[in-house]
């Protein structure tokens, strides 16, 4: 019978670590792989029975450049990637344990996640889908923010259910919001710097992001929670290009 390993990247996230912990302890391993915490992470960690291996926290701003590190450190063939902050709940379990008995399984699924935003869960009508569950052996993901694992064989949805899913903890203030959307842009314009962006994508892909938020995903039916979360999905798009267009100039 396949197992599954559940592996965390960490760093200083004591926070949710315990209700993350509590909600994987039906899997057959559980590897956090820790950048360095200053706080409490390892200890929690060490509580729960995890297997910890450390990642060089370095000016590292994302758990990305430590992925392939810790999926490479499980054993089982099969692996669950879940953040510090997300909640695997008992019906996702069991539906990953059924989907790798199937004979022709995919070799990776993309998992529905279910976020928070202002106080509140997005709702069901709209899913984050997130490539996090695959056959260990031969997959590699890129030291980039905002990237999708490559895993060597097919990959499929994994059909939204009403309890089968990851559920986001994370709910940040607008604060927090504007300070990460900043890092992310930074880390992104890397990866598409070869992108030929210009005054058209200003305007586009704004509205386009901002149209599938609000229109196609039904964030209006989030009032005006869902209204401010689609203009800031427009805004991360009119940031990132701008600081696009401005690395070309500067180069």
């Amino acid at each position: 019978m396949s197992k599954i390993s559940v592996v965390i990247n960490t760093y200083n996230a004591r926070q949710h670590l315990e209700k993350v912990l509590e909600s994987v302890k039906g899997f057959d391993e559980v590897v956090v792989c820790d950048m360095e915490s200053t706080d409490d992470t390892r200890e929690i960690a060490a509580r729960y029975g995890c297997k910890i291996v450390t990642f060089p926290k370095a000016d590292h701003k994302s758990a990305e450049p430590a992925r392939t590190f810790a999926i490479q450190s499980a054993s089982c063939k099969w692996v669950l990637v879940v953040d510090a902050d997300e909640i695997v709940t008992p019906e996702l379990r069991t539906v990953l344990y059924e989907k790798i008995k199937e004979p022709d399984c995919p070799a990776g699924y993309y998992i529905p996640r279910q976020n928070m935003f202002m106080s509140m869960f997005v709702r069901d009508f709209h899913f984050d889908y997130q490539l996090r569950f695959f056959i260990r052996e031969g997959t590699e993901w890129p030291p980039y923010v905002h990237t999708f694992p490559k895993v060597q064989g097919r990959v499929e949805r994994l059909k939204a259910s009403r309890d089968a899913r990851l559920l986001h903890l994370m709910d940040e203030t607008m604060h927090e919001y504007i300070e990460k959307m900043n890092q992310y842009t930074d880390n992104e314009v890397e990866k598409k710097r070869e992108k030929g962006y210009g005054a058209g994508a200003l305007l586009w892909r704004p509205l386009w992001r901002f149209f599938k938020n609000y229109v196609m995903d039904g964030g209006f039916r989030m009032g005006t929670r869902g209204l401010i979360r689609s203009f800031f999905a427009a805004y991360y798009q009119f940031v990132l290009v701008s600081k696009i267009i401005e690395k070309r100039y500067r180069d």
